[in-house]
């Protein structure tokens, strides 16, 4: 691992988030339904808060909520 890179680890069911790069972008979270990939080169298909589901590589801007799904934490 390089020095400065958090390696992200993450299960199904664990929500995702990842914050507006810009003044006035949104957060976007989403859960994580399947992992995918080896290790070290994982990626998600993940279920946005909008109901979208895709393919997410993730970056140095993404952060890992463990276990409960977004929809769990909205009804909190």
């Amino acid at each position: 691992m390089s020095e400065g890179i958090q390696e992200l680890h993450a299960a199904a069911g664990d929500v995702i988030v990842i914050e507006g790069h810009h003044v006035g972008d949104s957060r976007r979270t989403g859960e994580i339904l399947e992992v995918l990939g080896e290790p070290g080169h994982e990626h998600y298909r993940v279920r946005w808060d909008d109901d979208r589901e895709t393919v997410f590589y993730p970056s140095s801007d993404a952060t890992v909520r463990r276990h409960g799904t977004a929809r769990e934490r909205s009804r909190g």
